[in-house]
């Protein structure tokens, strides 16, 4: 099982836990799992066509998942997956 960081701002569809488990073989799948345990929580990730929204950065390990496979990227048993809101500012 695949541990996931949650940012504060999606803690709310988590019941406030900062981190959750989830068993699958790539990101998609996670989501995918995640939706089933926390709805909401996919719409907030992906955007109308199903790919990861701009705002949002996803880390494998600490490797960004837009340098990986994207939602294709693998996860397997013991990986940390962090989601990370971009931040804006100046």
């Amino acid at each position: 099982m695949a541990s996931i960081k949650i940012p504060t701002p999606l803690r709310s569809l988590t019941n406030d836990e900062d981190t959750i488990v989830a068993n699958a073989s790539n990101l998609k799948e996670l989501i995918a799992e995640m939706e089933n345990s926390h709805p909401g929580i996919a719409e907030r990730l992906l955007d109308e066509n199903d790919e990861l929204r701009r705002f949002v950065n996803v880390f494998i390990n600490g490797e960004d998942v837009r340098f990986l496979d994207g939602l294709d990227s693998p996860v397997r048993d013991d990986d940390e997956v962090s989601i990370v809101p971009a931040v804006a500012g100046g």
